[in-house]
């Protein structure tokens, strides 16, 4: 008995002339979900979750724009003269490699200009793109597109046991079709749990999670993306679409190809991408780790900014310390020449020291130099005053040697 007999559609509600669909909904909730991993794991690091929530702001509308971009450009054809289409990303038509060329590029300009690494960044972002990935590809179910070949409603609910509600959306027309989204969705699951597993390995350097999610991720949709019907595809050389043949050969043991769209090339452009970007992320794991360039782990600290305001501060203060102790001396030094003067002159430059260094601020050089020069000269005056009265006591002392037939003493 079918619990959901017809299809659901694809607008949710309609708010007078406004129309909520299902499809910007779940990649709305993908991104939430994507964003509330980010902030969670950037609580271990100390980053504040603001960070994270500029970086979707940016991020979110660059991913869109690309993923659209990417999409029109391979059929071109069907959007050309037709501008409303173009911008109509409710109605489907994103790619993801289009997004995650747009998001990686607002990536290295907002960490570039938050004087963040883009390789640690992008680690902790790993688990959210592969969560909004997982979550958005239930709204190309509910636009019934990015399905497989034909296949019998008793494989969805036989075989497969998939529950009345995804079988009936995979029925269009009278054929039942591969529900290629749930095989991603699950696959994209299985990603996520592995990535969240490999980021608490002590031995995982930085840039290693992110470029595992583009491996791992690539692995899955290369072999899926051969069940589609509506494949992006290009017109590539007859060895590659061979290779590309051989590779795929482990799933025909399941299913069947789908076929691709008539006219539309012979290299399924998805396919393609995803071997590069498998092939590439092994390699930079490779020259990264062995060599010598991943030298922070992914369990290491992360600064944001820049540790140069710290270091500047932490010398100013030294250097008005310094500037503040050199001032009491010369102004010491400047005073009298005799021993009882020395003495004075000394005690007042130890006194200077001590009053810059508890009552100015350690980066006002300037301030601190007046005011120990100050409070150094007004020590040395008293000093000089006190030497008077002594130089006076003596010289009577010495009139008194002279009336007696002395000479001065030197």
């Amino acid at each position: 008995m079918n619990t959901f007999p017809l299809v659901i559609e694809p607008v949710a509600l309609k708010l007078g002339p406004i129309s909520v669909t299902w499809y910007g909904m779940i990649l709305g909730l993908g991104a939430v979900v994507g964003l509330l991993l980010a902030i969670r794991e950037g609580k271990r690091f100390q980053i504040a979750p603001e960070f994270f929530m500029d970086l979707l702001l940016i991020g979110a509308p660059c991913a869109i724009i690309g993923a659209r971009t990417y999409y029109v450009a391979f059929e071109w054809e069907h959007y050309k003269g037709d501008w409303y289409e173009i911008i109509a990303v409710w109605h489907g038509g994103l790619a993801i490699h289009g997004a995650l060329i747009g998001a990686m590029a607002a990536g290295l300009i907002y960490t570039r200009v938050k004087k963040a690494s883009f390789w640690r960044i992008a680690d902790i972002a790993a688990p959210s793109l592969i969560a909004g990935q997982m979550i958005g590809r239930w709204g190309n179910f509910v636009n019934q597109e990015a399905h497989g070949g034909p296949v019998s409603r008793e494989f969805l609910s036989d075989t497969l046991h998939l529950p009345d509600w995804i079988v009936n959306q995979m029925q269009i027309g009278d054929t039942f079709y591969h529900p290629t989204f749930l095989y991603e969705s699950l696959w994209n699951l299985m990603v996520l749990l592995v990535l969240l597993w490999l980021r608490r390995r002590p031995w995982l350097k930085a840039g290693e999670l992110f470029l595992g999610y583009f491996a791992l991720y690539s692995l899955g949709r290369f072999f899926i993306e051969g069940l589609r019907t509506d494949s992006l595809a290009f017109h590539g050389p007859y060895w590659l679409e061979n290779v590309l043949a051989v590779l795929w050969l482990p799933m025909r043991l399941l299913f069947d190809a789908g076929e691709l769209p008539p006219g539309g090339g012979n290299v399924r452009m998805a396919q393609f991408i995803s071997l590069m970007l498998i092939l590439t992320a092994v390699i930079l794991i490779a020259v990264r780790r062995f060599g010598g360039f991943a030298r922070e782990r992914y369990l290491d600290p992360i600064v944001i900014g820049t540790a140069a305001g710290a270091g500047a501060g932490g010398a100013a203060e030294a250097a008005g310390a310094t500037g503040g102790q050199a001032g009491a001396s010369t102004a010491a030094d400047a005073d009298g020449s005799d021993e009882t003067g020395g003495q004075a002159k000394a005690a007042a430059a130890e006194s200077g020291v001590r009053g810059e260094a508890d009552g100015q601020g350690a980066n006002d050089e300037g301030k601190a130099e007046d005011e120990s020069d100050g409070e150094a000269g007004a020590a040395n005056r008293q000093g000089a005053e006190r030497q008077g009265e002594s130089d006076g006591r003596n010289d009577g002392v010495e009139d008194k040697t002279d009336k007696n037939g002395d000479g001065p003493s030197s």
